[in-house]
């Protein structure tokens, strides 16, 4: 029987090619939606769009659904990722609830939750009014349904 072996060298430089497709300036994400250049961090933004646009929890390990905020720009590369700042929130029958949380894009259904659910993001950082399902400036929305 013949036997293949690993070398510790051979693993650090794998290791080390990974860390380095990371750490690329501009990283494509693949996502259900396609693949998006990284952060535009230029340009004013038009419109938002989320990631997926409806998702059942149960249907996402641990009931928790990543969500990706894609914002349309005045400049290129468009769409892309929203960078940091966005604002999350989450609604239904448009009344504030506490029934989902959404944090980092990730939600999450709260014990005894049912039914259908707005989850919503603006990319607007400075953004001073926000309502039960949106804020001030280009604010997308998708649908969360928890079991």
């Amino acid at each position: 029987m013949k036997t293949y072996g690993i070398s510790l060298l051979s693993l650090l430089i794998l290791a080390g090619v990974i860390t380095l497709a990371c750490g690329s300036p501009q990283p494509k994400v693949k996502t259900n939606c396609g693949s998006f250049a990284g952060s535009n961090t230029t340009g004013g933004l038009q419109s938002v769009s989320l990631c997926p646009s409806v998702a059942d929890a149960q249907q996402y390990p641990d009931g928790q659904v990543p969500f990706v905020a894609i914002g349309v720009y005045t400049t290129q590369p468009s769409p892309a990722l929203i960078p940091s700042g966005v604002i999350w929130g989450v609604c239904q029958n448009q009344q504030m609830t506490n029934d989902v949380t959404v944090a980092n894009g990730i939600a999450q259904c709260a014990s005894g939750a049912s039914g259908t659910y707005t989850v919503w993001a603006t990319g607007n950082p400075i953004c001073n009014v926000i309502g039960p399902c949106g804020a001030c400036g280009p604010t997308g929305s998708a649908q969360l349904t928890c079991p």
